[in-house]
């Protein structure tokens, strides 16, 4: 996802810390977060980023994908996902600031975008599919604060 995974800018965490030496696309798949740790409680104080990016594991785990590819690369979600992803959700816009953006990425081979945004109160502002099928959502989100801002606050 990134273009420089050494950018200062950007901030890596993940559950996973571990050198597969499995080959995927001619590379060996090694997940070295900045920062180890489930999304669901992440170390950072509250509204601590501009920008979030939320690209939690997407697809079911069963026993033939422990050891694949596909469950190794993204993750795998478990009986019970629904609530972390909520969690997940919850804990992105606790980390971020207010008027912060978090970008969710969802692919939707076995369970529709629809499902998943439903777990969480916050309204996406716009979206775009991508992908080969289409089947990759890319959805922004705007945190909002308690105050309104009026439109003589805008400048209209």
């Amino acid at each position: 996802m990134w273009f420089d995974k050494q950018d200062p800018r950007a901030l890596f965490h993940d559950i996973r810390s571990k050198n597969y030496g499995m080959q995927k696309n001619g590379r060996v798949l090694n997940v070295e977060p900045d920062v180890n740790g489930c999304f669901t409680s992440m170390p950072f104080p509250d509204g601590a980023f501009d920008l979030v990016v939320f690209d939690p594991p997407h697809m079911k785990g069963t026993e033939a994908r422990l050891n694949g590819v596909m469950g190794k690369t993204y993750g795998l979600l478990f009986p019970g996902w629904e609530d972390v992803i909520r969690l997940g959700f919850a804990e992105c816009f606790r980390v971020l600031r207010d008027r912060g953006t978090l970008i969710f990425k969802w692919c939707e081979l076995e369970i529709p975008i629809s499902q998943v945004l439903e777990l969480t109160p916050e309204n996406p502002l716009f979206g775009h599919r991508s992908g080969k099928s289409s089947q990759t959502h890319w959805v922004a989100f705007i945190k909002q604060n308690d105050q309104v801002i009026t439109s003589e606050e805008r400048g209209l």
